[in-house]
């Protein structure tokens, strides 16, 4: 699919004025993100503010008093995470905090399979039956109401930490920490359920006369950058000391599926924990239990530790090749439901022989690939249970949310959801969300846009600038990596690269005439319209590339136009 490119405005005159002091290309990409002021330039390159204090959270003093309750009375308290990264090391984050503590605590993550996502009544009953007298729920409950009401009449009390967007109600609860509540003061709106549990960890730590370990941030950042929450603000400091711990990280586990990896933890960056990292981390709560992974952050025993990476590796593979052929039974499904040849508002494959673990992935695939809202489903006996993945058009949780009376359970942000129906409600589902979304999508030019900073010649790139950029980090959803375009370069090399040649490898000559390596990553099928000598305008990030020792800086392709 063709795509757009939108090269950003070029500096205004004042604002030119304000950061002369910074080099090119560095003061064009500064005023793009809004810092269009000396001051505020300087404060995002090197941000030296205080976080806000955990107590602005509402709740989170009531939850910080019960816990402490529970220490002096010896009571039994559990973590109940979610099976994602954030999720997990949320998880591992309170389970580590609350044991320094020395309070009796065990956690609880549910299997997708069997129990699917968040809190049950079955898990609670499960849990009140084992003696405990208190559940700290993480990255999961906000829509949790029912569930929350029977933790209350068995006598339960219930602590829920979540970051995602609350129903009209709040769920009864002891305590309800969540930065989304409209009433809530707390300035920080886009913290990731680690981060909440970590706020959380802090106002437990400092009400008890405790240290907060800071080398849990590196748990903290796993998860924030794992579960694509905005890298700016609060989140961006989390993630920059997280960064900081992770390649000092004396976790067994960590450094095991580094290796296996082929990742050098000294220099990891928030791009290797969303590629590299977190897909592995991921696999198991994917495929079959989080508890793999949330035992591989966890343990202190070396061998243990080895053996988890190496089952968390084999899962990965496993779950790559799964995702491909998922993704093309789902691309299947969904053209043909559709019917005329032309790609419908909204993609929806459903069938009963997906893997639940992977349908948010397989649509995920489906959405970029054809820019359109995908859902992509599992059905069993008696309910079908979704994952979708949406476009900046399309807000797909306010769309469920107009499908409410359909669903069992549903949650989400504006460009990820899940839900859970009766099987008999799927016919008027389907149509109910494809027409919200041929409604919201009617007339509009749907194809993916690419933003670039500034139009630059590939000749003036190279390390100076490279150093300029790292000032940026971390670089992520919300804080994006610095990204260029370069016009009239030839082409020297062509290739396919990757198992199934889905990658685009090539060598590029600038104006110089000095040799670039460039790696577009699924943009193979481009390689098929290239021959040596060509000249092409690319998009692209730059990137520092290590092999066998040796560090070269490549180009990144985002995107590859062969000049007329």
């Amino acid at each position: 699919m063709r795509k757009r490119w939108q090269i950003a405005a070029p500096l205004t005159t004042e604002a030119e004025q304000e950061l002369a002091a910074f080099p090119f290309p560095l003061r064009q990409i500064l005023f793009n993100r809004g810092y269009a002021t000396e001051a505020e330039a300087r404060a995002f390159l090197l941000p030296e503010r205080a976080f806000p204090d955990p107590g602005y959270l509402l709740d989170v003093d009531v939850a910080v008093d019960r816990i402490l309750y529970a220490r002096r009375q010896g009571q039994k308290v559990i973590v109940y995470g979610d099976y994602d990264v954030d999720g997990v090391t949320a998880t591992a984050l309170l389970l580590e905090v609350l044991k320094r503590l020395d309070i009796a605590v065990e956690s609880y993550i549910p299997n997708r399979f069997d129990e699917g996502y968040g809190l049950n009544i079955e898990a609670l009953r499960e849990i009140k039956a084992g003696g405990a007298d208190l559940v700290i729920s993480v990255d999961c409950g906000i829509r949790s109401l029912d569930e929350a009401e029977f933790a209350r009449s068995i006598g339960l009390d219930l602590i829920i930490t979540d970051h995602h967007h609350p129903g009209e109600s709040l769920p009864p609860a002891l305590a309800v920490i969540n930065p989304k509540r409209a009433d809530d003061p707390y300035p920080e709106k886009n913290l990731a359920g680690v981060g909440l549990a970590w706020k959380l960890a802090q106002a437990l730590m400092q009400t008890a006369a405790e240290e907060v370990d800071s080398s849990l941030l590196e748990l903290v950042a796993l998860g924030t950058v794992a579960d694509l929450a905005p890298l700016n603000g609060e989140n961006r400091l989390l993630v920059r000391g997280g960064l900081k711990q992770l390649r000092e990280s004396r976790r067994p586990g960590l450094l095991s599926l580094a290796k296996l990896a082929g990742l050098n933890l000294a220099t990891t960056t928030a791009t290797d924990i969303g590629f590299i990292l977190g897909p592995r981390l991921n696999a198991a709560g994917r495929l079959e239990s989080a508890l793999d992974a949330l035992h591989l952050l966890l343990t202190q025993d070396v061998f243990q530790a080895g053996l988890l990476a190496q089952r968390l590796e084999s899962q990965n593979r496993q779950r790559q090749a799964l995702t491909r052929s998922i993704q093309a039974e789902a691309e299947r499904l969904a053209l043909k439901r559709a019917g005329d040849g032309d790609v419908p508002p909204l993609l929806f494959a459903v069938h009963p022989e997906f893997n639940i673990g992977v349908v948010g992935l397989a649509a995920a695939r489906l959405s970029e690939r054809h820019y359109r809202p995908a859902i992509v489903a599992r059905q069993d006996a008696e309910t079908t249970r979704g994952s979708c993945r949406s476009i900046p058009e399309f807000h797909i949780t306010e769309a469920l949310d107009q499908c409410a009376d359909l669903l069992l359970h549903y949650g989400g942000h504006a460009a990820a959801a899940g839900f859970t129906l009766l099987n008999r409600n799927l016919p008027e589902f389907i149509e109910r969300i494809s027409c919200l979304a041929k409604k919201a999508l009617d007339g509009k030019d749907l194809r993916p846009t690419l933003w670039a900073d500034v139009e630059v010649p590939l000749s003036l790139m190279g390390p100076e600038v490279w150093k300029q950029l790292q000032y940026l980090q971390p670089t992520g959803y919300g804080n994006p990596e610095a990204t260029f375009v370069s016009r009239d370069v030839r082409v020297r090399q062509v290739r396919a690269v990757g198992a199934e040649g889905n990658h685009l490898k090539l060598t590029l000559e600038d104006e110089r005439g000095v040799l670039w390596d460039a790696i577009g990553f699924r943009l193979g099928e481009i390689s098929s319209h290239l021959a040596l000598g060509d000249r092409v305008d690319i998009l692209y990030t730059l990137e520092l590339n290590e092999y066998n020792g040796r560090r070269t800086l490549q180009i990144n392709l985002k995107d590859v136009v062969k000049r007329r």
